[in-house]
């Protein structure tokens, strides 16, 4: 029997740059104290209760704003697409970084985020059907490679690929797919019901293995412990998703993705105030440098264009 609440979306979101540039750099400062954060947690917390009990009590917060705002059910297709962006941001990237940021600083975890906004680009073409001129593939690149040059620069970067690397290379590539899949159906459902949905969906996995990893290693942690993992439940795994796919849908993919690569030195000075670590001067010139190509990469014309 078809269930007459569902719906396909209230309305279209409407393409609107300056707006989503707004909305996505919001995201993009919310997530970017994702890795200190889980760094923090995993200390104390196990990584598998840190990874699925943060989307557990998001998934709560979520369905009292669903429940509030009486928002229409998902429809077939939608449920499916919703599959995509909960495999990708609410299991993959949690669980993966979890994993490697048990023996890898943060700092380092920003090396292989750096990727992140290229692959996002990359399922933009694949997922949203968007085709970002030559321009704005030059101007992701050179933004790219000032931010790894730097992070070389800062000894960030070992030469070697370990474990917690490849964890790191397999939340990237999930967490782009999340990313792109959900810039896409937000276009129809909205940002925030977006994610409150794939959290929802996600609870017949992400309850069980909570409810494990709690009995096998009793969640006992101090203040700093409990909360950055309140940090990843309120604001990486829920608030900041409304911001970032609001900004996906509206301003382009491809196009506002690329704000996240001023996420890893964002990331830096976190790691600096909440563990310590030493950020030099560069730090700032290179935020600089990187901004200049990410208002480059906005001014580029294509990237926001919607699949037929």
């Amino acid at each position: 029997m078809t269930d007459q609440r569902s719906a396909t979306a209230p309305a279209p979101v409407t393409v609107s740059p300056g707006a989503g540039i707004a909305l996505g750099a919001l995201g993009v400062l919310a997530f970017s104290m994702s890795l200190p954060a889980t760094r923090v947690a995993v200390q104390t917390l196990d990584p598998w209760f840190v990874a699925f009990g943060r989307a557990v009590g998001a998934a709560l917060l979520a369905g009292a704003y669903l429940g509030l705002t009486g928002a229409p059910r998902p429809n077939r297709d939608q449920w499916r697409r919703l599959s995509i962006v909960a495999l990708g941001v609410v299991v993959g990237f949690p669980l993966f970084t979890s994993l490697a940021l048990t023996t890898q600083t943060s700092a380092h975890g920003a090396v292989v985020v750096t990727v992140l906004p290229a692959m996002t680009a990359v399922f933009a073409v694949l997922r949203a059907g968007e085709r970002p001129p030559p321009l704005f593939w030059i101007a992701s690149t050179a933004g790219l490679a000032l931010v790894l040059a730097f992070l070389a620069g800062s000894g960030s970067i070992r030469g070697t690929l370990s474990l917690a690397d490849a964890f790191l290379l397999a939340a990237v590539v999930l967490c782009g797919l999340g990313y792109a899949e959900g810039g896409v159906l937000a276009r129809e459902l909205g940002g925030a019901r977006t994610i409150c949905w794939a959290l929802l969906l996600s609870l017949p996995a992400t309850v069980p293995i909570t409810t494990v990893a709690a009995i096998a290693h009793r969640p006992q942690a101090g203040i700093a412990g409990w909360s950055a993992f309140g940090y990843l439940t309120v604001v990486s795994m829920f608030l900041g998703f409304f911001a970032w796919y609001a900004g996906l849908a509206r301003g382009g993919i491809a196009k506002v993705g690329q704000i996240q690569l001023v996420q890893p030195v964002l990331t830096l000075i976190w790691s600096a105030v909440l563990l310590g670590e030493a950020v030099t001067p560069g730090a700032l010139l290179v935020a600089g440098a990187v901004l200049a190509c990410v208002v480059l990469i906005q001014r580029t014309r294509g990237g926001a264009r919607l699949r037929p």
